[in-house]
């Protein structure tokens, strides 16, 4: 069986739906008689075709980026090409680009959405585009979701609630195991940010809810580190110098090797203070090292993957004294911060294991491209 996954970008490009897009790649293309396909697009450049880990990627050549979405003519026509050859098409959403050119040149074939949000910021450039979205999602054998409260709560999947089946991301925890070296440099992080150490990792950007976080260290006796990149970099080190804060709190560019920061933080946090934030890998992550997990109670998938009670504490958004509140509670108290960790730590192993979600892709995905 010949599948085509469609997504905006792909790695080495960074983000969570690119993370899972070389997940599904990987997997199903190792299945026997299955092979995988990318089409994405460049961020900006000429055209490209590659190979990374056995997947081939078709990147269609881009002008640039605009309110997130790449302008490129070159992949409707990759789409119209590479779309004849495919027995099922595997579609990641938002991408209006993706469900234009399937309702124009991929009717006929066999289609899975994997549904990841609602277009939720651009609610004016997004309505010539919602047609389109909808005739896709009728057309879709199964339309995938990464939490049940993105089917429950979605405006656009209301009327195709009984296609959608929720896979839950996955984790590689080995990758995320403590060994004599990581130990090491978890140490020398420590050293040089200070502990306790609360972890926080992600785009600087609006709905990351950075500002709550740094507001909340106000109320709590601990270090803070953010590791990211984006537009809201210089605005939240003036905060942190404004508000007092710059022995305890510091931001870092993207690292190469997240595990070690993983391991030499005590908590880690997820802020999130709107929608756009529809899971958080990242969380999965810090739960393979054994640290309990604060996050929102935003009406998305953050709350299902770390539990409240369970494996951490879930706030309101943008509530920093909430924050501080959950985040000293689970520095202070001894005994619930073990069981917490424990738990973390084996919801990682099931809940997140990559064993459960390639048995969950081949029942959901491939079973519908089968001739």
């Amino acid at each position: 069986m010949r599948i085509l996954q469609i997504n905006k970008l792909y790695s080495p490009w960074i983000g969570g739906i690119e993370t899972v897009a070389a997940d599904i790649a990987e997997h199903l293309n190792a299945v026997d008689g299955t092979t995988v396909t990318n089409l994405v697009c460049q961020p900006k450049g000429k055209r490209q075709c590659d190979t990374i880990d056995g997947v081939k990627t078709y990147r269609a050549a881009s002008w640039g980026m605009l309110s997130g979405m790449p302008i490129s003519w070159d992949f409707f026509q990759m789409f119209r090409k590479l779309a004849k050859e495919a027995d099922l098409i595997i579609l990641h959403h938002p991408f209006p680009l993706g469900v234009v050119a399937y309702c124009a040149f991929g009717m006929n074939k066999k289609l899975v959405v994997w549904y990841h949000s609602d277009i939720i910021r651009q609610r004016i450039s997004r309505i010539p585009f919602l047609p389109f979205i909808r005739r896709a999602l009728s057309a879709a054998s199964s339309v995938i979701v990464s939490s049940k409260a993105i089917s429950e709560t979605s405006e656009t999947l209301r009327d195709f609630r009984e296609k959608c089946k929720v896979i839950y991301f996955a984790v590689d925890v080995d990758r995320y195991k403590l060994s004599d070296t990581i130990r090491v440099e978890a140490e020398k992080i420590r050293n040089t940010f200070g502990e306790p150490l609360i972890l926080s990792v992600g785009r600087l950007v609006y709905y990351k809810g950075f500002s709550y976080l740094i507001q909340a260290m106000k109320g709590v006796s601990a270090h803070l580190l953010i590791i990211g990149a984006g537009p809201l970099k210089t605005y939240l080190s003036d905060e942190i110098a404004d508000r007092g804060l710059s022995e305890r709190v510091h931001i870092i560019d993207p690292v190469m090797d997240l595990v070690p920061y993983y391991h030499a933080c005590d908590v880690f946090v997820l802020p999130s203070c709107e929608p756009s934030e529809t899971f958080g890998v990242v969380q999965m992550e810090a739960l393979a090292c054994g640290k309990p997990v604060i996050n929102t109670n935003l009406p998305s998938g953050v709350p299902e993957v770390s539990v409240e009670g369970r494996t951490g504490r879930t706030v309101p958004a943008k509530d920093a004294s909430a924050l501080a509140n959950a985040l000293q509670r689970t520095i202070s108290d001894k005994e619930e911060y073990r069981r917490l960790s424990k738990n973390a730590l084996h919801d990682a192993e099931t809940r997140f294991s990559k064993k459960r979600f390639g048995m969950e892709l081949e029942r959901y995905i491939l079973m519908f491209g089968r001739p």
